[in-house]
């Protein structure tokens, strides 16, 4: 019989590891509420629980999983849970031309507004109750107005094949630190399993973040979340998938900030055109000529990831 976990983390980890002692253990189908910390290891009451640097929620053992098997983790909830955040104040220099580089304003705004001894980083305000964001930035008013909040997760993975142990930063086959605004409340995350376990973290919770992340963080906030995992025996995947209720999605997972978009696309376009082989039974000139005609491509990370999103109500 399914149970439901209630934790709430007092020990946080910066690499998607095997050895990290386990935060819980979970049956499939088992439902884990719990929190993430924001990407600067402050929780809901801005407390600071841990370094910079997406510090990361679990590890999650997912009983019966063994490589060569996959995980699927249904997202059921990923809400604000406090009134503010914060992003850079300017987009990452590899977002631009090379050319533009030299002419880009300093990098310098208020100094300690968000974080001791940092100038760099703009606090937003948080409208829980509206779900709005807003930023403070009284110098220019009117110049960016309120957005709607759009809540995700930019961490979500497990611990990868062998002695790997990828810190909270890059993302990789495993998942990582994906940052994929797709990845949302009602989101289902597909994630291959290499250790016994799995080892399944989250964590890096945006209240928003536009394609790209091109400013190299979302607006950076702590997160309620509750998710499910269901075991697919046998079922080898080689990237990341996401899956809603309109889209299939294959992720060509890779560094942030350092990798070929390139590559990237072609990473999850060879990924979608086995999914839709595998579990949709097309053939491979049927599938090579679906993604011809309504595949849509994200761009996930700048000089990173690439996405390829199928409509469901083209799969038959």
């Amino acid at each position: 019989m399914s149970q439901t976990h209630e934790i709430v983390a007092t020990t946080y980890y910066r690499t998607f590891a095997k050895f990290h002692p386990v935060l819980a253990t979970i049956e499939p189908a088992d439902t884990v509420i719990t929190k993430t910390l924001d990407s600067g290891g402050q929780d809901l009451h801005g407390e600071h629980l841990h370094e910079t640097g997406n510090p990361l929620t679990g590890p999650f053992y997912i009983e019966g999983a063994e490589p060569g098997d996959s995980i699927s983790v249904e997202l059921r909830k990923v809400r604000l849970n406090r009134d503010w955040g914060y992003t850079s104040v300017r987009l990452g220099l590899v977002a631009l031309t090379p050319e533009h580089v030299a002419e880009v304003f300093s990098n310098d705004y208020k100094l300690d507004l968000v974080r001791s001894g940092r100038a760099d980083m703009l606090p937003w305000d948080i409208d829980i109750e509206r779900a709005v964001v807003s930023p403070r930035y009284p110098e220019s008013p009117g110049q960016i107005r309120k957005f709607a909040a759009e809540p995700m997760l930019g961490c979500i993975g497990v611990a990868p094949e062998g002695e790997f142990t990828p810190t909270s930063g890059p993302s990789g086959s495993y998942g990582g630190n994906i940052d994929y605004n797709m990845i949302r409340e009602g989101s289902v995350v597909h994630l291959p399993v290499s250790q016994t376990g799995a080892y399944l973290y989250v964590g890096d919770g945006h209240a928003l973040q536009g394609d790209g992340e091109p400013l190299g963080n979302g607006i950076e906030t702590s997160m309620d979340v509750e998710f499910s995992v269901t075991l697919h025996k046998g079922r080898v995947l080689t990237m990341p998938r996401v899956e809603t209720d309109e889209y299939i999605i294959s992720i060509g997972s890779q560094a942030e900030f350092a990798s070929s978009l390139n590559r990237g696309l072609q990473l999850a376009t060879t990924d979608m055109v086995k999914w839709l082989a595998a579990d949709y039974g097309f053939e491979d000139w049927a599938a090579h000529t679906l993604v011809g005609m309504v595949g849509q491509f994200d761009v996930v990370t700048v000089a990173g990831s690439m996405a390829l999103r199928i409509p469901k109500e083209h799969l038959g």
